[in-house]
């Protein structure tokens, strides 16, 4: 991929396609619209949709015109990299069901194009590992929507921990609780609620696999403790479901840490009720994602802190202004939180492009190597709730700090 770049900077804007997405889609429009927030992308390909003809209607809403609205993810990339070096994309954005990520992914990586996955990352762990090798051979940039990460009070508190601010880690509760599948809608043709309900197209888990992955991997993003071991219980509360909608996991960290993560679909009036606390020898911090413009942190002995999101205030460190777009006072939220994920990932992508080395660990962004951690603890999560809650191994190779 030939990027035309000055001083490091971008001479035009990067080349997006995007698979999923079609009409009645929640998550495609949201990458669409994040993707695009910067002014540093454009849609300009996709195969919108499994279904040739809905792929192709969908496609002017997007403004993708009609010759670049493939029928197929193999039809998009053939055509593309047919095209010129100035003229084919240079990343595919992901926004299917989680079956069918893997082999799209795959294909899009083989090809040598940079990707944005939607999480989880694969159908199951072993085709996490397998795209893992595929990454690494070919190095193309690729990213995780763990999309909570980007909020800029999630990264003030990262930056605050890692820089021992908190003092020794000791404990993470971490939850997400919704209610919207407190009764079976996947039996009132309600997509969402069908494919997140069905083994055959979620996986090995349903809440847990859903949310209870945002949950884990935002106690992993803020304190970088490595795990040692888990116990699960995951629950059926709908008769008759057929996966998970509720569920609690203990974790042991590396270094003594010990971490809690509950999810929950069936809980009467919750929506997308994410939230962390972090306790350490010197402080505490909480935030939650329904409220994302403020973060308390705690010391015994001392007033409360609330911390808001303010890029000129002079408590906000360089990772927490550096993810802000508004003064004070105006409300971030959702969108800029996704979109935060793919700035991160352009400036990498970019750095590829130009030959500088991108770092493939540490980074910014959710990475391979955390979407792959994600179906590990999916895994761990679904084995040791099979074995009534047994401690099991939970260490996997590729974790970052």
């Amino acid at each position: 991929m030939d990027i035309e770049t000055t001083n490091g900077l971008l001479n035009r804007k990067l080349r997006m396609a995007l698979v999923g997405g079609g009409q009645g889609s929640f998550i495609g429009r949201v990458h669409a619209t994040a993707a695009v927030l910067d002014n540093r992308a454009s849609l300009v390909a996709g195969a919108l949709s499994s279904n040739a003809q809905r792929a192709k209607a969908s496609a002017a809403s997007y403004d993708i015109c009609e010759s670049r609205a493939y029928e197929s993810v193999a039809e998009l990339i053939n055509r593309e990299l047919s095209l010129s070096a100035d003229e084919r994309i240079d990343f595919l954005s992901i926004a299917t069901p989680n079956h069918t990520h893997f082999e799209i992914a795959r294909s899009a990586v083989e090809a040598g194009f940079n990707v944005i996955c939607d999480k989880p990352m694969t159908f199951d762990f072993a085709q996490a590992e397998e795209l893992v090798r595929a990454v690494e051979a070919s190095g193309v940039v690729f990213a995780v929507s763990h999309n909570y990460t980007g909020y800029p009070l999630v990264r003030q508190a990262r930056e605050m921990i890692l820089n021992g601010e908190l003092g020794e880690i000791q404990a993470i509760r971490s939850s997400y609780i919704q209610g919207w599948l407190r009764t079976r809608l996947e039996d009132e043709d309600q997509k969402q609620a069908a494919w997140r309900t069905d083994p055959n197209r979620s996986g090995a888990a349903g809440a847990f696999g859903d949310i209870g992955t945002h949950a884990y991997n935002l106690g992993r993003y803020m304190t970088g403790l490595l795990p040692e071991e888990l116990s699960c219980h995951l629950k059926i509360f709908a008769p008759g479901r057929k996966l998970d909608d509720y569920g609690h996991a203990v974790i042991r960290y590396e270094n003594g840490a010990l971490g809690t993560v509950t999810a929950s679909q069936i809980s009467h009036g919750r929506e997308n009720d994410l939230s962390i606390e972090v306790d350490g020898t010197k402080g505490a911090l909480f935030w939650r994602q329904e409220e994302p413009n403020v973060m308390v942190v705690r010391q015994n002995g001392e007033p409360h802190r609330m911390y808001t999101r303010d890029p000129n205030a002079p408590f906000m460190n360089d990772s927490g202004a550096s993810a802000c777009r508004l003064p004070s006072g105006h409300p971030e939220a959702f969108f800029e939180a996704f979109a935060n994920v793919y700035r991160s990932a352009y400036d990498a992508m970019i750095n590829r492009a130009s030959g500088t080395a991108v770092e493939p660990k540490d980074t910014i962004y959710p990475n391979v190597y955390d979407g792959a951690e994600g179906m590990f603890f999916i895994e761990k999560s679904v084995a040791s709730s099979a074995n009534n809650g047994a401690w099991v191994p939970f260490s996997y190779p590729g974790s970052r700090r």
